[in-house]
């Protein structure tokens, strides 16, 4: 019940979002450009909210578009605006393109009515052409549907249903104000006037905004001056968690949620095939969702093993659930080599099904869960930090186990390191096709899933990157094609790490200068980084000091794949 408000909450919240207000003159221009019309707010915005659940239940229906990049649906709604701004600017152009082209005289003439007389056809296409964009920027969105809808369809389906209505009704409450403002023009708002023509010139550069990721640079600009509300969400949707896995009585026991067992293991490292139910009633149990590429997991790592070390002897046994981000995260041997790297000793679960993530309700990397005696998950930690916290609880557990007091041992680690947040003002940076956004040099949105050419400006902005060179964008990675080239990222954090692979070196450059022995990252040496196994390699490290930078990563040999910038 919880999220079901939340989800409505947050499709309100989505209108402010940075990525929505670039667009929210078209929901606004075309609610208002035939002000007779007092039903067209209503048709636009029901038909923005069916979209956006009719286009959510095809990527869960169908593994062939889950493959197609964001950047697909954007560029159809780019070029739906774009024809309706031409429609509206030049109100008889379409009708002579339709006697034109007799292939497509029906559709033609029903998309020519509806946007010049304001026809219920031309309505719903806008308000359809919308919804993709409109769905990709709430996180309560994505847990929809990452988790709901795979674990039960119809109650996803209701919190989806909810989302959308919290979109509509502030979008129509918008329309409706702004077509009241249109009633007031009179005569400047015939369809036939220049009011409708100033709309659609609104329509045609918000449409090409959408083509050339200009709305990205505008959205990047809100968000570097604090304007972001999905803040908000991630905190709600984090209370919610805690309060759902937690129950209402912390001091009642039967208010805990039973276990959950793994669920479709994919492999094992360091044990052979285990069971949660084989330890239940003999050891206190730490289940750890991870991932070996993330930085924030291999944060914790050092925590893990130390709590290991000192307490297996007491009960305390620790259960690694691998679940992978990116495909060679799948591969049993790198997830081995990874561990082997870490010192990590205690059984790992490869999870590459999501079947244990999605059996948790999981939606974050790293997770802990404490499992008692009585086989009750009693403890729920999301993310980093809060290691004091979590040990207290485990030396509680073992207690109990052994009926006897188990006293917490002094260990080497300290809480001092952690990553000020307040201070890194850059987000994680994808560089694959399906998830890229502050790719500066885009030279169009042909090159995703294909080989460019790329040239960097020299004047690159906070937050965003540049590639040099010839580079394919893949799915997941950036492939480098030609012999050299570079990746150019402005940032402001103290640490900068990217997962990569393949076979290559790179020279590492801070502000134009090769990198100083104490601004290094612990990967490169004498300024120089080797990227072989498909891991996080950190190029970065300030010692503390926050800034803003510009890296430059100089690729001179080798083959390259780069998947990820994360910051700390």
């Amino acid at each position: 019940m919880a999220l079901l408000v939340i989800s409505f909450i947050a499709g309100a919240l989505t209108v402010l979002a940075p990525c929505i207000l670039p667009l929210l003159p078209v929901i606004i221009g075309g609610s208002i450009s035939e002000s007779g019309n007092k039903f067209k707010p209503y048709i636009i915005t029901g038909s923005l909210a069916l979209s956006i659940v009719l286009f959510t239940l095809l990527l869960k229906a169908s593994t062939a578009f889950i493959s197609v990049s964001p950047s697909f649906w954007t560029t159809v709604s780019g070029l739906i605006l774009i024809v309706f701004s031409v429609t509206m600017i030049f109100p008889g152009i379409w009708e002579k393109v339709a006697s034109r082209f007799s292939f497509s005289q029906a559709g033609n003439r029903w998309l020519a009515q509806g946007s010049k007389k304001g026809g219920v056809v031309g309505d719903v296409v806008m308000g359809l052409a919308l919804g993709p964009v409109f769905s990709s920027c709430s996180p309560t969105y994505f847990v929809i549907l990452a988790t709901v809808l795979p674990a039960s369809f119809l109650l996803g389906l209701v919190y989806l249903i909810s989302y959308s209505l919290g979109l509509s009704i502030v979008l129509l409450m918008i329309s409706l104000l702004g077509q009241k403002f249109a009633l007031r023009l009179g005569k400047l708002s015939d369809p036939e006037g220049w009011f409708k023509k100033i709309i659609g010139l609104l329509f045609l550069i918000v449409g090409l905004a959408i083509l050339t990721g200009v709305d990205k640079k505008v959205e990047s600009f809100l968000v570097e001056r604090g304007f972001d509300f999905t803040g908000i969400e991630h905190k709600l949707l984090e209370q919610t968690e805690k309060k759902d896995m937690m129950g209402s009585d912390m001091r009642d026991k039967s208010s805990f949620p039973d276990y959950v067992e793994i669920t479709n293991p994919s492999g094992f490292v360091n044990t052979e095939p285990i069971q949660i139910a084989d330890f239940v009633g003999k050891k206190v149990i730490l289940i750890d969702f991870m991932t070996y590429s993330c930085i924030n997991c291999q944060r914790t790592f050092p925590y893990l093993n130390e709590w290991y070390e000192k307490y297996k002897d007491d009960g305390l046994v620790i259960i690694g659930i691998h679940t992978p981000e990116f495909a060679f995260e799948r591969e049993i041997d790198n997830v081995k080599v990874a561990m082997e790297k870490e010192g990590i000793q205690f059984p790992i679960v490869l999870d590459n099904d999501y079947g244990t993530w999605r059996a948790y309700g999981n939606k974050y990397w790293p997770r802990k869960y404490l499992i008692d005696v009585d086989g009750k998950i009693v403890y729920d930690h999301i993310g980093e930090g809060k290691y004091d916290e979590t040990e207290e609880k485990i030396v509680e557990l073992l207690s109990e186990l052994n009926d006897r007091k188990i006293e917490i041992e002094k260990g080497e680690l300290t809480e001092k390191d952690e990553v000020d947040f307040s201070k890194v003002k850059t987000r994680e940076t994808y560089l694959g096709a399906n998830r890229v956004e502050y790719l500066a040099n885009l030279p169009n949105t042909t090159c995703l899933n294909a080989s460019c050419s790329y040239f960097s400006s020299g004047n690159l902005k906070l937050n965003t990157f540049e590639l040099q060179g010839q580079w394919k964008l893949e799915s997941e990675e950036a492939i480098l094609e030609s012999e050299t080239g570079s990746i150019f990222i402005r940032f402001s954090s103290n640490k900068v790490n990217l997962v990569a692979g393949g076979d290559s070196s790179a020279q590492i450059y801070l502000d134009g200068q090769l990198i100083s022995k104490e601004s290094s990252g612990k990967e490169v040496i004498d300024s120089k980084v080797s990227f072989t196994n498909h891991d996080l390699y950190n190029l970065v490290d300030l010692q503390g000091n926050y800034g803003e930078h510009l890296l430059e990563i100089r690729l001179i040999d080798g083959e390259f794949q780069g998947f990820a910038f994360t910051f700390g």
